[in-house]
């Protein structure tokens, strides 16, 4: 990678690493605060818990579509704007309707897609795997370090000074926009990383892509109906203050993200990946479980939540891969923003059920419900086919008439691994699924050559 490449990477790592820290901070401590305002219905809390879900979910693909007109810094900027706007309407509510209307507003700063685009903008097609690497491992590590930052800075500044903080670091992530990330010519979505409208319908009718949707659905509503009422268990029936939660999460966290690895290398490298699959659906079940059995033991939430984490990190690693495994050479970045989507309406809906569920049923309903919900989960996911141990590669072959774009099709499919090509003329773009092991892509990339020196 170039300077400007590692630059653009670790810059726009960092605002996705803000935003997520002022995301997932409150994920601990909002459902105790929220005791603080009064006689609450559990299903607020829920909703103040979840709500931003719904809106990233609605505006994420249009930011991404904003940025191809009026340019990715511009709107990003002001999708950070809107995020930090709504972290001072959550600081300053006292009542549990203002914190969910500040909630929302964050979710409205869906500058992802616009993110990722201006990522793919600023890299070439060969580091691009390299920088999504880059700022995925930031995700990760910016929800783990949340989880302990949350509870840490609530017993100093409380939950108030975590959303004027939020919105400080939203600003922040505004100034290394301008500072650091590099600047290009306006960009115009590709198919490998912006959504295309026209083709949900055909993303949608793909039965293999679908179970992949509902599955990243369900793994972040039981992720935030989880920590409905987590909170709860650890403070009125373990008696764990609210402010040393985060020395229960952070090594927990800590050793899941270790322990993941393994399991990810033997999905990937050993192509056992729909084994490993079901074994952490399975595994994310049994932490429900265990919860249910002993919420009011810490060793038995230590060990839930270690289950919990292993299982949530690995499926989070997997799902993607199959995502792209699955999906049409032309059509990744449809699928995943419909993904993205997905995931976004599973945290809303997370929080409204956690909510409801504890307001009408208490913890053990929390937490059975979540578990029925992973069961049903798990015996759909085993009907899912086995995937296509295929990989993305883009590649530039400039422009040429319609006839000679079937015949360089047919060479592309001739190549050794190439399992699929597609040449879209207007981009000058062929998108392939290729096999990693086999495919010569020395012969690809000597192909593009060739035609792009015609």
């Amino acid at each position: 990678m170039s300077a400007d490449e590692r630059r653009a990477a670790f810059s726009l790592a960092a605002i996705f690493s803000f935003r997520m820290l002022g995301l997932f901070m409150i994920l601990p401590v909002m459902a105790l605060h929220a005791r603080t305002l009064g006689e609450v219905d559990p299903m607020l809390i829920g909703l103040a818990i979840g709500v931003y879900g719904l809106t990233q979910a609605l505006l994420a693909i249009p930011y991404g579509m904003l940025s191809d007109r009026f340019g990715r810094k511009p709107v990003i900027a002001a999708g950070l704007l809107v995020f930090a706007a709504g972290s001072v309407a959550a600081a300053m509510a006292d009542t549990i309707t203002g914190i969910i209307i500040g909630r929302a507003l964050q979710g409205g700063g869906a500058v992802a897609a616009a993110v990722m685009a201006l990522a793919a903008d600023l890299t070439r097609e060969e580091h691009r795997t390299r920088t999504m690497a880059i700022i995925g491992m930031t995700i990760g590590l910016s929800f783990a370090l949340s989880m302990a930052l949350g509870p840490l800075l609530n017993r100093w500044i409380g939950v108030p000074g975590i959303f004027w903080l939020t919105a400080v670091l939203a600003l922040v992530g505004i100034a290394i926009l301008y500072l650091m990330v590099p600047n290009t010519q306006a960009g115009h979505s590709r198919r490998d990383t912006g959504a295309m409208p026209a083709e949900f319908r055909v993303v949608l009718r793909n039965a293999q892509l679908l179970r992949l949707n509902v599955g990243v659905f369900v793994l972040h509503c039981a992720l935030t109906a989880t920590f409905v009422a987590l909170p709860f268990a650890l403070h009125d029936y373990v008696g764990l203050d609210v402010d040393h939660h985060g020395y229960l999460y952070l090594p927990v966290l800590l050793v899941s993200l270790v322990a993941m690895v393994p399991l990810v290398v033997i999905a990937e490298k050993k192509r056992r990946l729909k084994g490993v699959f079901l074994l952490a659906i399975a595994t994310l079940g049994v932490a429900e479980l265990v919860l249910l059995g002993f919420y009011g033991s810490l060793a038995g939430i230590a060990v839930a939540l270690l289950l919990f984490f292993l299982a949530f990190n690995v499926l989070e690693a997997l799902l993607p891969s199959l995502l792209v495994k699955f999906t049409p050479a032309d059509k990744k970045g449809s699928a995943m923003g419909l993904f993205s989507s997905s995931q976004f309406i599973g945290a809303f809906a997370g929080g409204v059920l956690g909510g409801w569920l504890y307001g009408r049923f208490g913890m053990s309903g929390v937490f059975g419900g979540v578990l029925i919900l992973i069961c049903v989960w798990l015996l759909w996911a085993r009907t899912m086919a086995s995937p296509p141990y295929l990989a993305s590669y883009m590649i530039y072959v400039g422009q040429f008439t319609e006839r000679a774009q079937a015949e360089r099709t047919r060479e592309l499919l001739a190549v050794p691994g190439v399992a699929e090509a597609v040449i879209v003329a207007d981009e000058g773009v062929a998108y392939l699924k290729v096999d990693s092991r086999t495919v010569d892509r020395a012969h690809i990339d000597e192909l593009a050559q060739r035609w792009r020196a015609e």
